[in-house]
């Protein structure tokens, strides 16, 4: 089993199976997991506007997590608009940013650029998988963060080699499901006394 294939597997065994994509080359490794996974339905937009919009409507409706798909740091601040409006509405949602192998880095190719810095606006997690031993590692602590209260979002910088190579790592076990936090009753009792 490759590093895309592993976060493929991992996201299905948390229930989550929808991922809007707009993929580019450095994500087809990871486009190829989703396709051998017939319980992973992949919605493809034609901008990554699109893509995060419908991940936040999505989230929304089925309240749980719904899966991105974008391409390198310019895909995702192509869709950062929506990806604020899913965090100010507490839309659940896990963002799997590709990013070129990490040997090709040094070469400063035209699309790099610091992912991190771009998603920490929007996100309240943000991890990178750099080989493919730590996909599902990154994976879980994606979903971990993206199950919160209220959801957040959670960004995942998938490294290409990592997508592309094969890992000696099983299939995490699912996360415990999400345990809501009890209401502060202070806050109850104010919100209460104002309506009186």
């Amino acid at each position: 089993m490759n590093g895309a294939d592993l976060l493929c597997e991992t996201l299905l065994a948390n229930n989550i199976e929808m991922c809007f994509a707009n993929p580019g080359t450095s994500e087809m490794h990871f486009v190829a997991a989703l396709d051998r996974q017939p319980r992973m339905r992949c919605v493809l937009g034609l901008f990554e506007g699109v893509v995060t919009g419908a991940a936040d409507g999505y989230a929304r409706m089925a309240d749980k997590p719904a899966a991105t798909l974008l391409h390198l740091g310019p895909g995702l601040a192509n869709g950062l608009a929506n990806l604020h409006n899913a965090r100010r509405a507490g839309s659940p949602i896990v963002n799997v940013v590709g990013d070129h192998a990490t040997c090709h880095l040094v070469h400063d190719a035209p699309l790099t650029c610091d992912i991190d810095s771009l998603a920490w606006p929007m996100s309240h997690w943000v991890g990178r998988a750099e080989t493919p031993d730590t996909v599902g590692e990154r994976a879980q602590d994606a979903i971990r963060a993206a199950r919160g209260t209220p959801g957040q979002i959670a960004t995942m910088i998938l490294h290409a080699d990592a997508a592309w190579s094969q890992t000696s790592r099983g299939l995490p076990a699912p996360l415990p499901p999400a345990t809501p936090a009890r209401p502060d009753q202070t806050r109850i009792d104010a919100a209460a006394a104002a309506l009186r």
